[in-house]
C-alpha cells in the first residue's frame, strides 16, 4: 500500500503535472503545425511550381504486384511496390522549421523574462550619518545635521 501512496505523492508533485501539460499542449500543436504546412503552406507553394502536391511526391524503388506507374502513395503502398516518399519528408522539414521556429521565440521570451527579473539593484544614493544617524547624501562628506566629517 505505501507503493501506492508513493506513486500518488510523485504524480500529484507540480513538476510531473506541468509536464504532462505541456506534452499535451505540445501535441496538439504539433497537429496544428501539421495541418499549417499541409493544407495551408505547402498548396500554394505547389501551385506555384506548376501544381505540385508535395504529399504525393515519391518514388518507385521497387514495383509491387501491379506494375507502374503509380498515381498515388496510396497505390504504390496497396501494390506493395517500395517507395521513397520525400514529398511527405519536405513536408515533415518544413513542419519541423516551424515548431523549431516557434520554440526559439518561446525560449528567446522566457530569457527575456529572467533577465529583467535578475536585473541588478539601482546603487544606493543615499547613507546614513555613523554619528547622528539621519539619512544623508552618499557622496556627503559631512553631515548636514550634525555637522560632524563622514
Amino acid at each position: 500500500m505505501s507503493m501506492l501512496k508513493e506513486f500518488k505523492e510523485f504524480a500529484v508533485k507540480g513538476n510531473v503535472v506541468d509536464m504532462a501539460v505541456g506534452i499535451i499542449i505540445g501535441g496538439a500543436f504539433g497537429t496544428i503545425v501539421k495541418s499549417l504546412v499541409s493544407d495551408v503552406i505547402m498548396p500554394p507553394i505547389g501551385l506555384m511550381l506548376g501544381n505540385v502536391d508535395f504529399s504525393q511526391l515519391f518514388v518507385v524503388l521497387k514495383e509491387g504486384s501491379a506494375p507502374a506507374p503509380y498515381a498515388t502513395i496510396a497505390e504504390a503502398q496497396a501494390a506493395g511496390a517500395v517507395t521513397i516518399n520525400y514529398g511527405l519528408f519536405f513536408n515533415a522539414v518544413v513542419s519541423f522549421v516551424i515548431v523549431a521556429f516557434a520554440v526559439f521565440i518561446l525560449i528567446r521570451s522566457i530569457n527575456k523574462l529572467k533577465r529583467e527579473e535578475e536585473a541588478p539593484a539601482p546603487e544606493p544614493t543615499q547613507k546614513d550619518c555613523p554619528k547622528c544617524f539621519t539619512t544623508i547624501p552618499i557622496k556627503a562628506i559631512r553631515c548636514p545635521n550634525c555637522t560632524s566629517e563622514i
